[in-house]
């Protein structure tokens, strides 16, 4: 009987040799397979999270929309009232100046909004000069009383302090940032000085479009920038009045003799409003009867043009959350008579 030999180098294998590679290759394809999954879940994942967020984000404006729809319901019904009354006043014991608490939304987030009347701010664009009268070549213009309060304005701030000179020095760069010319004023700045700069660029030589403008202008430092931006807008883009009824302290302290480059002190302002909130000013000349003007009034002649009772112009500031997603909306918005128009919409700075 003959046997033969096995020899493991010989190209026949076995049936056990067969079935471990076939599991190797089932164990590389379920791995393969694996991955894929792995992979193809988190795109999944990630294009669901994104189409979340958008439909999350996409509810948040439906609701700031529904906001400012509201806001203006509002102020249409404060122009019926005021019609009906007979009064032509906007102060902030009405309707739209009340702060409303936080609005539930299906269980999903919140919403919340609130109306400010932006004629109770000092408007940036009140600080154009008026095209000069004849030839005024070498001759230094007074101040304009926009001018004067807005000097007032930057000495009132209490963190960083704020020289009558640097005031001066900033309001008349931002009067010359403002006009059309490029003459500078005679402590201000125009494209000669914005050249030297890194990198250099021009004045605008128009209405500013949002406060943050302010931040190009000459002298302005980041520090008062911030102290600023509560008391200042720049819409609308004419002049207006100041609303006496809603003019917050530090804006009240603007308001001085002519010629008086000094703010009333923190004392005085708040004095205003404290009686403003507690009796109440009937009209312009009430509040210039105010002690607090005692010896002022007479000289307050100019200034006194620049006070009104009422406005036109509202800032609505709606913010809502979705689904912890948070996303606010700032509006312009221009009532005539019993029309509302939004004028700017923003989810950024004006």
């Amino acid at each position: 009987m003959h046997y033969r030999r096995y020899n493991p180098h010989s190209g026949t294998r076995g049936p056990g040799a067969e079935r471990g590679a076939a599991l190797i290759v089932a164990m590389l394809v379920f791995a393969l397979a694996t991955a894929l999954v792995v992979a193809m879940k988190g795109d999944f994942d990630r294009f669901f999270q994104r189409s979340a967020n958008l439909l999350f984000d996409e509810q948040a404006q439906a609701y700031l929309r529904g906001a400012e729809d509201l806001a203006a319901l509002v102020l249409v019904m404060d122009y019926d009232e005021d019609k009906l009354e007979g009064v032509t006043r906007d102060d902030l014991k009405e309707l739209w100046a009340e702060k409303p608490p936080d609005y539930p939304l299906d269980d999903i987030g919140w919403m919340r909004g609130s109306l400010e009347d932006l004629q109770g701010r000092f408007n940036l664009n009140a600080l154009a000069r008026p095209a000069p009268k004849g030839d005024q070549t070498g001759a230094t213009p007074p101040l304009t009383a926009p001018q004067e309060q807005f000097i007032r304005l930057l000495q009132a701030l209490e963190e960083p302090a704020v020289s009558e000179q640097e005031a001066r020095a900033i309001t008349e760069s931002i009067t010359d940032w403002l006009d059309s010319d490029t003459n500078p004023s005679a402590n201000g700045a125009e494209d000669d000085y914005y050249y030297g700069q890194t990198p250099s660029y021009r004045t605008a030589n128009r209405p500013m479009a949002s406060v943050s403008e302010l931040r190009a202008v000459a002298y302005m430092t980041p520090e008062i920038y911030q102290a600023l931006r509560p008391w200042v807008t720049v819409w609308p883009q004419t002049p207006t009045k100041l609303n006496i009824h809603t003019a917050p302290p530090m804006v009240l302290r603007t308001l001085n003799a002519d010629k008086d480059l000094s703010p009333l002190s923190a004392d005085e302002g708040q004095s205003l409003a404290d009686y403003r909130k507690e009796i109440g000013f009937m009209d312009v000349s009430d509040f210039l009867n105010n002690p607090v003007f005692e010896g002022r009034r007479d000289k307050m002649v100019i200034v006194r043009d620049q006070l009104g009772e009422s406005t036109e112009y509202f800032l609505l500031d709606a913010t809502a959350e979705v689904a912890d997603r948070n996303m606010r909306l700032y509006s312009v918005l221009h009532r005539h008579n019993r029309q509302v128009e939004t004028i700017v919409r923003t989810g950024g700075s004006l």
